[in-house]
């Protein structure tokens, strides 16, 4: 549920815009915006149609939850580890040239996992998906930043921009049900077909072009490293309830590469792929911490929930759609006013006390597991959508001002890879367990309570660490 989006626009806002090579004023800024919102509804309305397919996918194919995880998190994980690097490509080689790419091979892939003929070609249809989303969404997000120059016009177009994410979160579960009950599975791939399709058509008569390739390098060590390293650690999670040693492998190489990775950026410094200095500033480090310990309850408890509702309660796809609305409309009605809640209730409630509030959620969803009515569930997950309201645009602009005003971009980039990090370990660790547990009610009151638990020490790391954030902020 929570979008690519919210999780940039207020690190775009806080960054100057840097001049641009070729950058050319906006002949239609109406029809380029509206361009670049089609990338954000493209990603929102697949995160939650995919969710909502897993049930009729396993039936298909006879697979399990391992391979299940593995439909959701080929995606998050190709796109957490290729995040940075497609907004660096876009800078290097131009930012529209990265967004219709990054488009093409979203639009590409979504038909391939439509047309897949097995679970491993239509994991590795997600692998590519991912790819699409790492080149696209950082790109459009650049192209407003070089776009609008002026710091009002650019506020009011990531506005829109944003508030595209809220359109998916409430058209994705309701359309995605109605599809998969009425088309089948393969249907909700094919959804987001013609948007690309028509970002493609309005890019090169619409979007200037642009590029800033300037002292900047491709750091393809940390790259590969990152991969391994996150891919490792994900396989390993997954495999506790398939093969052992293929567990016990994947963690070894994912802790390796992992001392590799921080061995490597290190020696980098500040033109590190990921800047770990950044992680010795306590405001920043705890709100990283909050929002993958955010996503790793959230992601989780969406993979976990939607499949136990459709395989075990019996519920059909737009049954299991239709019961994340109230958490949606929760969440899209509070988000817009997380700024002034900040200013009223401080820092450390709307960060910490946000992402506890998502842990009191999952808990209350874990403890009526076994409970016939859906009402409990329900409260929780409103509980759910109020705590990221409250919490998501307030941690990233915490990590932003944590930080001087030239590395705000990075802050803000570092940030969604926390967020994209924390969501696949989330599906990974969640689904192990509620698999592990037998499925069914135990499985999932276990892997809700662990998920819950999780995000309170992450909401409490954040409460304690962003002390002087509240100082200086004044809230």
């Amino acid at each position: 549920m929570n979008s690519p989006a919210s999780y940039r626009a207020t690190a775009i806002c806080a960054t100057p815009a840097a001049p641009a090579r070729g950058a050319t004023p906006l002949k239609h800024p109406w029809l380029a915006l509206a361009t670049l919102c089609f990338a954000v509804l493209i990603a929102q309305v697949d995160t939650c149609v995919v969710n909502l397919a897993t049930k009729p996918i396993g039936a298909a194919f006879h697979s399990g939850v391992g391979p299940l995880q593995w439909v959701i998190d080929a995606y998050n994980l190709t796109y957490a580890v290729l995040l940075l690097s497609g907004g660096l490509l876009a800078d290097l080689y131009g930012r529209r040239l990265v967004f219709m790419l990054g488009t093409s091979i979203f639009t590409i892939a979504s038909v391939l996992c439509a047309a897949a003929p097995s679970i491993e070609i239509l994991i590795a249809g997600r692998a590519l998906t991912g790819l699409g989303a790492a080149l696209m969404l950082p790109s459009s997000l650049a192209i407003i930043r070089v776009a609008w120059p002026e710091p009002k016009a650019r506020g009011h177009a990531l506005g829109i921009w944003t508030g595209c994410n809220g359109l998916g979160v409430v058209i994705g579960p309701t359309v995605g049900g109605l599809l998969i009950d009425h088309f089948g599975w393969r249907s909700v791939f094919l959804v987001v077909v013609p948007l690309g399709i028509a970002a493609l058509a309005m890019a090169v008569p619409i979007l200037p072009e642009s590029a800033d390739p300037k002292n900047r390098r491709f750091d393809a060590p940390a790259q590969g490293l990152g991969i391994v390293a996150l891919g490792g650690l994900t396989l390993a999670a997954i495999e506790t309830h398939g093969s052992h040693f293929l567990a016990a492998v994947a963690l070894a190489a994912g802790i390796l590469a992992l001392i590799a990775f921080i061995r490597v950026e290190t020696g980098h410094g500040e033109h590190a792929l990921v800047p770990l200095d950044l992680l010795k500033i306590p405001a920043f480090r705890g709100t990283a911490i909050a929002t993958a310990g955010m996503t790793f309850g959230m992601y989780g408890m969406l993979f976990v929930r939607l499949l136990d509702w459709q395989t075990t309660a019996g519920f059909t796809a737009i049954q299991a759609g239709l019961g994340l609305v109230p958490m949606a409309i929760i969440y899209i009605a509070i988000s817009p006013f997380s700024g002034a809640l900040r200013q009223r209730l401080g820092t450390r409630f709307a960060t910490g006390g946000g992402v506890g509030i998502i842990g009191c959620g999952l808990l209350t969803v874990g403890f009526s597991a076994h409970v016939a009515s859906t009402i409990p569930t329900e409260i929780g997950l409103m509980l759910c959508g109020l705590g990221m309201g409250f919490a998501t645009g307030p941690l990233t602009d915490v990590a932003v001002s944590a930080v001087a005003p030239a590395r705000s971009g990075t802050a803000g980039a570092l940030i969604n890879v926390a967020r994209m990090v924390g969501a696949t370990v989330g599906v990974a660790v969640l689904g192990a367990i509620y698999a592990l547990a037998g499925r069914g009610a135990d499985g999932l009151m276990l892997a809700m309570l662990i998920g819950g638990c999780a995000q309170v020490a992450a909401g409490a790391t954040a409460w304690f660490t962003t002390g002087r954030a509240q100082a200086r902020a004044g809230v």
